[in-house]
């Protein structure tokens, strides 16, 4: 009988047949159920494509299938995988560590419904003033209307400006500048004409201006309309206007709230100050709700506490039934989150300052609750962020998933991940155009013998760490007393010249005490701070604009023969500008799909398939390529072509430098991970002609990084610091530590029980320190 015919109904496989997303070629492979499957391959090897790519997009393109006929319209537009077929596919949840745009609102509690159930016990068992009506838990929620503190709107900061932020120099006129806060070209002029309309003097200095004056013209909440009568300038004509007044604090207010430019937003926010909302001490409730008290705290109060002290309150009340019932549900919830290793985050940290990989455990756990059986868990990198000793806990979590009758496929670089595995599929053997190929799909153990694979080396062939020589520092730079968070008081001395490791577990500070490094330190001549932020939050973001490279690319296109016949300019091949570009999808080659109860997704243009420009733009060829063309090349295919362009092959050579040669120039920054945009950051510096001694700051480098891909980073940051520069990396990664000149170890704990250098100093001595829980996993790796 076929295979295709199958009985599926008892089949213990998810079979993939023809699987031909991105760079899979035609990839056959099956997959025990009911397991748990790591899927490994250096980055770009094509292993997320084919786990979330092809098994997760097909398994949701099944659910959307069952929906309404509306909603099946809409999912038509964003298509199907690329696959022949994929049998005994249970339905699928993935745990990706892409974040939504950033919000205020949003925060650990509401991530894991823990607040839902914070809220129901105050209101069903909280203790309530003599007299008070009994409140629904709405009431309890800063994000509701009838919870939020009115004068903050549930935000527990308001902002402010004052006359010194927005006139910093007094001595200027209003015609020569002094409200910097005002917005620059023709709206600025407007306003000052504006103002000279109504009479007041704009080339007096300001300090000599009547305080009344200056009160109206900053915080008015007026907005007048005048008749403004233009000077006129020689040669253009300009005619009489009704403009309209606004205020300095206003216009920076209006810009700060509603403006959709970053840019502008950032610029506003430098005239702001943000201090605690003074009605409800930024609590961010009504009066109503903080008169409630549980076990004698409010629930701002508890919610502020980390969850470890929380769940110690919780433990130690003794009330009611109703009370005992609620809070052991809570109890519960708290356990699978603090198993994790996040007990020290308090459910009102916002989720803009998690991890990637914090945010994603918090979801793990999440579904931990949820009691779902039967499902395909689909997990990016659970392990990112993870310090040795916290992974522990995140196997016994993975292996809980699975004995509750799902099926766990993660794609992973963690090796005590990897080896905790029933089933490897791991894909290679390189990145890209040299990858897409499954090399092995079954136990651990058989990849042993798999040459072509770039994992067998890393989880077989383990060679202890070579004997290097350890450098000696060129000075110090010392930081401190630092009181932030759980540090209290921390002093700290970074050497200079050498390649230093912050370590510690999740939450013990590391990221904290980094970020109090400055360009105003004494000793820092030039700092570069390289984040995992990306790199833009639409498809008109990519490799090629961000680092450059599309300029010279341009200039190109617009030296060619065709190009110079036609008149065509740089703009005309530039994909944000119209002229050359495709107006259906305004240049971005996708068009965003509203789903109306799902997030809104994007889907290739209809008219352009994703070219991103109009048919006459692209009858232009730079040596037998369209401009689309070349922005579908690999770094490593267009190393080949601008070979002979010295502006754009450094720029190329740095990107195959730190190993994203299997990137497109004109990926999407939506399509990157959070390790690829850091290291497309580290490139766009490489690429700079450096001249005297930098201070590079990287946070995790190694987040998304398969062990390989981590020994050709690691050249990068050594080739650095042999240069004359220094490097301090925050790092859970042993391979990377055990490298490193100069460790320093924060903890013992995460939250309170952190926030301390427990340990500083060359990793074989830190490998030896008592009261250090990075040590003994340093050790092994000094001595595998």
């Amino acid at each position: 009988m076929p295979e295709t015919s199958r009985d599926h109904r008892h089949d213990p496989y998810v079979r993939v047949r023809g699987a031909r997303e991105h760079n899979l070629t035609g990839v056959d492979v099956d997959i025990p159920r009911d397991a748990i499957a790591v899927f490994t391959g250096v980055s770009g090897s094509g292993k997320s494509s084919l786990a979330f790519g092809t098994i997760y997009a097909e398994a949701q393109r099944r659910y959307f299938e069952s929906v309404a006929p509306y909603a099946r319209r809409l999912i038509h537009q964003v298509g199907a995988p690329k696959v022949g077929e994929i049998t005994g596919l249970p339905p699928a949840v993935s745990l990706e560590q892409r974040r939504s745009s950033p919000n205020a609102r949003s925060s650990v509690g509401t991530v894991t419904t823990l607040s839902n159930s914070l809220r129901m016990l105050f209101s069903r068992a909280g203790s309530y003033p003599d007299g008070a009506a009994r409140l629904d838990s709405d009431a309890f929620s800063p994000n509701t209307a009838a919870g939020a503190c009115p004068a903050c709107q549930g935000l527990g900061r308001v902002h402010d400006t004052s006359e010194e932020l927005l006139v910093p120099d007094p001595d200027l006129s209003i015609r020569d500048g002094a409200i910097a806060a005002w917005p620059g070209a023709w709206q600025g002029k407007n306003l000052r004409d504006v103002l000279d309309t109504l009479g007041h003097d704009v080339d007096r200095p300001w300090r000599e201006l009547d305080p009344k004056d200056r009160e109206w013209i900053l915080f008015t909440d007026e907005q007048p309309v005048v008749t403004v009568h233009p000077v006129r300038e020689a040669r253009r004509i300009q005619r009489p206007y009704q403009g309209t007044y606004m205020s300095a604090r206003r216009y920076v207010m209006h810009t700060f709230s509603d403006s959709r430019s970053a840019t502008l937003r950032a610029k506003a926010e430098r005239f702001l100050t943000s201090a605690p909302c003074q009605v409800c001490g930024g609590s961010r409730l009504r009066p109503e709700a903080l008169a409630v008290t549980f076990a004698g705290h409010t629930i701002a109060a508890l919610a502020a506490l980390p969850l470890t002290a929380l769940a110690g309150i919780l433990t130690a009340h003794d009330g009611s039934e109703t009370a005992r019932v609620l809070t052991e549900d809570l109890l519960a919830r708290i356990g699978t989150v603090t198993e994790l290793g996040l007990g020290y985050l308090s459910l009102d940290r916002t989720t803009p300052s998690l991890s990637n990989g914090e945010l994603q455990r918090l979801r793990l756990a999440t579904q931990l609750r949820s009691g779902l059986f039967g499902v395909v868990y689909v997990l990016d990198e659970p392990s990112a962020g993870l310090h040795p000793a916290d992974t522990e806990a995140l196997l016994v979590v993975l292996d809980r998933l699975k004995a509750a009758g799902n099926s766990v496929f993660v794609v992973e670089h963690h090796l005590d991940v990897v080896r905790h595995a029933d089933w490897i599929v791991d894909v290679g053997p390189r990145a890209g155009v040299h990858g897409g190929r499954v090399l092995h799909s079954g136990p651990p153990h058989e990849l042993a013998g798999v040459e072509e694979s770039a994992t067998r080396r890393f989880l077989f062939d383990r060679a202890p760490e070579p004997e290097r020589e350890v450098r000696e520092p060129a000075g110090w730079l010392r930081t401190g007393p630092i009181t932030r968070h759980n540090l209290k008081d921390l002093d700290a001395a970074f050497p200079m010249g050498v390649l230093t490791a912050v370590t510690g577990v999740s939450g013990s500070g590391k990221s904290t005490l980094v970020g109090e490094l400055s360009a105003e330190l004494s000793g820092v001549e030039r700092l570069v701070t390289v984040d995992q932020k990306p790199i833009g939050r639409t498809p008109r973001s990519n490799l090629a604009t961000y680092t450059g490279l599309f300029d010279v690319v341009r200039k190109l296109f617009t030296a060619t023969e065709e190009a110079r016949a036609r008149g065509y300019k740089a703009g005309r091949f530039s994909f944000n500008v119209p002229g050359g570009r495709c107006e259906t999808c305004q240049g971005e080659g996708f068009v965003s799909v509203e789903l109306l109860f799902l997030p809104s997704t994007y889907a290739p243009c209809p008219d352009c398939r994703g070219a991103r420009y109009n048919p006459e733009t692209l009858e232009v060829r730079l040596r037998g390529l369209t401009i689309a063309e070349v922005l579908d090349l690999t770094v490593e295919s267009a190393a080949e072509f601008f070979a002979d362009t010295p502006a754009a092959a450094r720029s190329l050579r740095t990107l195959l430098d730190v190993g994203l040669g299997y990137l497109r120039l004109g990926q999407p920054a939506t399509e990157l991970s959070g390790g690829e945009a850091q290291r497309i950051k580290l490139a766009s510096e490489l690429q700079r002609l450096r001249r005297g001694h930098t201070l590079y700051v990287l946070d995790e480098p190694t987040t998304g990084l398969h062990p390989a891909d981590v020994e050709v980073l690691m050249r990068q940051l050594h080739g650095l610091v042999d240069a004359g520069h220094s490097v301090i990396v925050v790092e859970h990664d042993m391979d990377v530590v055990a490298t490193a000149d100069w460790v320093l170890d924060l903890g013992p704990g995460g939250g309170e029980e952190g926030g301390r250098i427990v340990a500083e100093g060359p990793p074989a001595e830190v490998a030896r320190a008592a009261s250090s829980r990075t040590a003994p996993y340093l050790a092994a790796r000094l001595d595998a």
